[in-house]
């Protein structure tokens, strides 16, 4: 079964980021690098990214068959999508065991949910 996990971020972890030192983030980092091989090791993963910063991002609404993109991020929240692991997975309970690995865990700022299955056309 597939799952996603969601990194979250705020103002706050960000204010916690940069007040690391090089050393910190590099360990950062490091925790990332670890466990994203041993998810390519054991075949869970699907994919992982990081993602840029919301303000480059834009909201696409369809109006009339036409699309408009707009300023983001929206819409207005305290936390941000940061990255994400998509994994492949035994059980639920297997992909919260990897997300507790997720740096940002302790942070209480990594998500879980299940990827449904979209089969066939009445899916």
């Amino acid at each position: 079964m597939k799952y996603l996990i969601m990194i979250w971020h705020n103002p706050k972890s960000r204010e916690i980021w940069e007040s690391f030192s090089d050393a910190e983030r590099a360990e950062g980092w490091r925790a990332y690098a670890e466990l994203n091989e041993s998810l390519n090791a054991s075949g869970e993963m699907v994919i992982s990214e990081a993602l840029a910063d919301p303000s480059q991002g834009r909201r696409v609404p369809a109006a009339e068959g036409q699309s408009l993109a707009t300023d983001g991020p929206f819409p207005e929240v305290k936390e941000q999508l940061a990255g994400f692991f998509l994994v492949d997975c035994e059980s639920f309970d297997r992909a919260m065991e990897i997300a507790g690995q997720v740096p940002e865990s302790g942070l209480g700022l990594v998500e879980v949910r299940p990827i449904l299955a979209m089969n066939g056309p009445d899916m």
